[in-house]
């Protein structure tokens, strides 16, 4: 299997290439370079519900993304996800954690997300393969605050067990989770 790793390496034919006190901006390079036309469809085709931002320009292979729901339970919240693409990107997805504390079936409170498009391997065929993109990572993530709300294979099961029994007072618990960690 070709990954962009091994590519690196049989491109530098066999130099040791970096010195040994290089940064990881400059080991990541490469990566970066291979991101800039990802980046630049990725920002073309944002949700409107969405913002990318890259804190340090350097490294394109580590942004953030807010998603701010317009419906549904998390409307009028912002929550924010750190996503990390791999070197061996687009064999591997990126990895991806929600910053912002939720109440969520699909999204744990220390920010682990159940998303099928970001399993590396998948027996139902919904994981990743490496004819996904960026753009499909965000419209995911996105998702999960509205059609991909998931309460029947949850990753948070108090949250999808809370909604079975008392939708109202699920509402109100989310509410209260937007005011306190999501503006």
């Amino acid at each position: 299997m070709l990954t962009l790793a091994s590519k690196l390496k049989r491109d530098d034919g066999g130099k040791t290439g970096r010195a040994s006190g290089a940064s990881d901006s400059t080991h990541r390079v490469s990566i970066r370079d291979r991101l800039l036309t990802k980046v630049a469809e990725l920002e073309a085709h944002l949700p409107s519900t969405c913002k990318a931002s890259f804190p340090d320009e350097d490294k394109l292979h580590h942004f953030q993304l807010a998603v701010s729901p317009d419906e549904g339970y998390y409307q009028s919240g912002r929550f924010e996800f750190e996503i990390n693409v791999p070197e061996a990107y687009n064999m591997v997805p990126p990895k991806v954690r929600c910053l912002t504390r939720i109440w969520h079936p699909n999204i744990t409170e220390t920010g682990e997300i159940c998303l099928s498009l970001l399993r590396e391997h998948s027996i139902d065929g919904t994981g990743w393969a490496p004819t996904r993109t960026l753009k499909d990572v965000v419209w995911g993530l996105n998702s999960l605050f509205t059609d991909l709300l998931n309460f029947d294979d949850p990753l948070n099961i108090d949250a999808a067990e809370h909604h079975l029994k008392d939708k109202e007072d699920f509402r109100k618990k989310v509410q209260d989770y937007i005011k306190h960690y999501a503006r």
